[in-house]
């Protein structure tokens, strides 16, 4: 099928559009308890916080509209999300002036990493809904990184912390050989 050039500029090379998301993780799905859940943020901030999931909930919600692009070559245009900005979430942590990156923990010790520049742009968000509809635990309930301009692998599922630092650290699939930034219009795929 032939895309117009409209929907084609906006897929990155080697991709092809999905019409659902696709279900993909690594291992067992988690069981989460969300009466003990909480959001971490430590490393290089001025004192570490932590929100439960209704606090995190009664913080002001944001929606956003992205294209989104997975390493396995599958991409969707205009995903509809619902959750915190990362530009709310940031109003209340102080970095310490030497934070330049970040590593993403996500439940059962998951990670990915991200510079820090990359997290703060302002189209990301912690999403706790998808589609108008409340994330399902196989699409990261209850609370997923979503950073649009890198690839889906990127937007951790199931996201309990974020941990401040001054270098650079792999995640789980980059130490299995994924690049360590991801950006999808460079196709930076592998290591």
């Amino acid at each position: 099928m032939s895309l117009p050039p409209e929907v084609r500029s906006r897929i990155p090379r080697g991709q092809r559009l999905a019409a659902r998301m696709p279900v993909l993780h690594y291992g067992p799905m988690p069981r989460i308890d969300i009466n003990k859940w909480d959001l971490r943020l430590w490393g290089l901030v001025e004192e570490e916080v932590r929100w439960s999931y209704p606090e995190l909930r009664a913080m002001p919600a944001a929606q956003m509209t992205a294209d989104i692009h997975c390493v396995t070559t599958w991409s969707m245009l205009d995903t509809h999300w619902e959750g915190l900005s990362i530009q709310e979430l940031m109003k209340h942590v102080r970095l310490r002036p030497t934070a330049r990156y970040v590593l993403v923990h996500a439940e059962g010790g998951w990670t990915t990493n991200l510079a820090l520049d990359v997290l703060l742009a302002p189209d990301n968000l912690l999403a706790w809904a998808y589609e108008g509809q409340e994330l399902t635990p196989e699409h990261g309930w209850p609370l997923r990184l979503v950073v649009p301009s890198r690839y889906f692998w990127k937007s951790a599922k199931w996201v309990r912390g974020l941990e401040f630092l001054d270098h650079d650290v792999p995640g789980f699939w980059e130490q299995a050989g994924y690049h360590m930034n991801g950006d999808p219009w460079r196709e930076e795929r592998f290591g």
